[in-house]
């Protein structure tokens, strides 16, 4: 994987225990790979997004891809929900940012088993989304492949001076997360199950919450400016699971972080989709991922009212979870104040 004209500069590819490269490791070698200094680039590679100059404010640039048998599952995926969630995800990475999203490209490779009908509801997941967050869709590619491999690039912009990265934390800032985490996880592992499991589930209400999170994400636009206008220090969103995520942000800052498990919000359905599945719903809220919700350090003395100010405007909740620590690595403290070792725990895109 590595230009053997290259290899001296940035060293060997890092690998998993399948031989297969690891995330976080193969991003920092290309990273050191693609380093250089540009004119107009305010943050390149290995945050949320890229901030490039753009006029009065700064351009905020992302991409995600979707690749069947990775991300999703067709048995169990609707196309117009997988349409509308591969756009909200990018939303949710301009939204960490603290900007506001403004245009999209899509690009999809199809296999000849896929009719148009099913690429007609694709596209219509896809405005939905788009119409929600008040993005517009102007261009993209389509070709035939192996799978489905949907890729959506959103552009955003945000104030100069108003960027939120995930460098930014200090010892003594308050770790926060709005929403509940877990359900997506949930909801992911609810799909899977017996039908008549997931016909009750869906009966009962708590399902549909569950099934509505990970198929339906919502991203915090509007939350996230109000983190970045209350003084947030640094920001991420949970897309691979609070742990590995909290792990990230804290590894561009250069501090530490511990947190109060009591205090980190479980999403209510888990308790009860543990009644009919084997799942612990901590680990679900620590490691589950694609939950969407915005986790953020803030000065102790802002946490207050950014929290008001979310409830009162958007009916959003902000809990505080821990606290940003001199030093490194990540420290799990229960009810009783007792600590331990936290490993950073989430999804690895490469390994699957």
């Amino acid at each position: 994987m590595v230009n053997p004209s290259l290899g001296e500069e940035i060293g060997p590819v890092p690998v998993g225990p399948a031989g297969g490269p690891r995330e976080d490791e193969l991003l920092a070698t290309l990273r050191r790979l693609l380093s250089d200094d540009a004119p107009g680039v305010r943050l390149g590679l290995g945050d949320d997004a890229a901030l490039v100059d753009m006029g009065a404010h700064l351009g905020v640039l992302t991409a995600d891809m979707l690749v069947e048998g990775v991300h999703f599952d067709l048995a169990t995926t609707s196309a117009r929900d997988l349409g509308y969630k591969a756009v909200a995800v990018n939303v949710s990475d301009v939204a960490a940012m603290g900007g506001s999203p403004r245009y999209g490209l899509v690009s999809l490779g199809v296999p000849a088993a896929v009719d148009a009908s099913w690429v007609v509801e694709l596209y219509g997941g896809i405005r939905d989304a788009a119409t929600e967050y008040a993005v517009s869709i102007v261009g993209g590619d389509t070709s035939r492949s192996d799978r489905v491999v949907l890729s959506v690039a959103v552009t955003g912009e945000v104030a100069r001076g108003r960027a939120v990265t995930r460098a930014g934390a200090r010892p003594a800032d308050r770790i926060v997360v709005t929403g509940w985490l877990g359900g997506a996880a949930g909801g992911l592992a609810l799909s899977r199950a017996d039908p008549h499991v997931v016909a009750q589930a869906v009966g009962w209400g708590w399902g549909h919450e569950l099934l509505g999170a990970h198929f339906r994400p919502a991203a915090r636009v509007g939350e996230g400016q109000a983190l970045a206008g209350g003084g947030a220090t640094a920001m991420i969103d949970v897309s691979d699971g609070l742990t590995l995520d909290l792990w990230r942000l804290c590894r561009e800052s250069g501090v530490g972080a511990a947190v109060r498990l009591a205090d980190v919000p479980v999403h209510p359905a888990l308790f009860e989709l543990a009644g009919v599945l084997e799942v612990e719903p901590l680990e679900l809220a620590l490691s589950g991922g694609e939950d969407y919700e915005l986790l953020a350090t803030l000065p102790a003395p802002a946490v207050k009212d950014v929290a008001s100010g979310l409830r009162d405007r958007f009916g959003t909740t902000l809990m505080e979870i821990g606290e940003i620590r001199a030093g490194e690595g990540l420290t799990a403290m229960d009810r009783d104040g007792n600590e331990r070792p936290m490993e950073p725990k989430g999804w690895d895109h490469l390994a699957g």
